[in-house]
């Protein structure tokens, strides 16, 4: 499951640099998460960091983006691969 950024984000700037799959970016109004490159920091992390930094809890579960940790690990790999490309 990727992690979604809520209309509670105050943009504060913490979350982006914390994200070691670069899935975070400014969206029109609030920062946003790419479901396609969040691994809930499995592979590199145990808690995903942005939640770990959020000064207002506003990065909860996508409960549309449902992954199991196999296939987090799994997207981790690809992404891993992708950028030693």
């Amino acid at each position: 499951m990727a992690l979604m950024i809520t209309d509670d984000c105050i943009n504060c700037d913490v979350c982006e640099p914390e994200c070691p799959n670069d899935a975070i970016s400014m969206g029109p109004e609030i920062y946003e998460i790419d479901p396609n490159k969040c691994t809930e920091c499995v592979g590199h992390f145990d808690e995903p960091q942005c939640q770990q930094v959020c000064p207002v809890a506003c990065i909860p579960f996508n409960p549309a983006w449902r992954e199991s940790k196999e296939e987090l690990q799994a997207k981790f790999e690809h992404l891993q691969a992708a950028k030693a490309a």
